[in-house]
């Protein structure tokens, strides 16, 4: 079981920027784990949107079009902790953010599907104005 914790959240205003932080944990004493990392948002009245993907083993990523140029995902192995720099920030941008964790790597087509990941942290909110 993966558990996750997001952090960095807040509001700003349009074109701003924003760090988001999640720190994630696996079974204890399971060492090399690779995980398919995802960050997705899900704004009010609406479904959860897959933002960007990353793979902890080679670090290869995806991102949702609307992102694309605005937001960067990345990882750092020795500090178990996954991150979302969000450019250029816009109102339409505003949601709850959540990380997610599935094992193993989830290829283009997956990546970005929600329905993918099992494990779930419990959001942090970002406001756009």
């Amino acid at each position: 079981h993966v558990q996750l914790v997001e952090s960095g959240g807040g509001s700003v205003r349009s074109g701003g920027y924003l760090t988001l932080s999640c720190t994630y944990s696996g079974h204890s004493g399971r060492t090399g784990s690779l995980y398919s990392l995802g960050w997705f948002r899900q704004a009010p009245g609406k479904g959860r949107e897959g933002v960007a993907a990353i793979y902890t083993g080679d670090s290869g990523a995806y991102y949702a079009d609307s992102v694309k140029g605005r937001f960067t995902i990345s990882q750092d192995d020795a500090k178990n902790t996954m991150y979302l720099q969000m450019n250029s920030l816009k109102p339409e941008d505003t949601a709850m953010y959540y990380c997610a964790a599935a094992s193993g790597r989830l290829g283009e087509d997956y990546a970005l599907d929600s329905s993918n990941y099992p494990y779930w942290g419990q959001g942090t909110q970002v406001t756009v104005s």
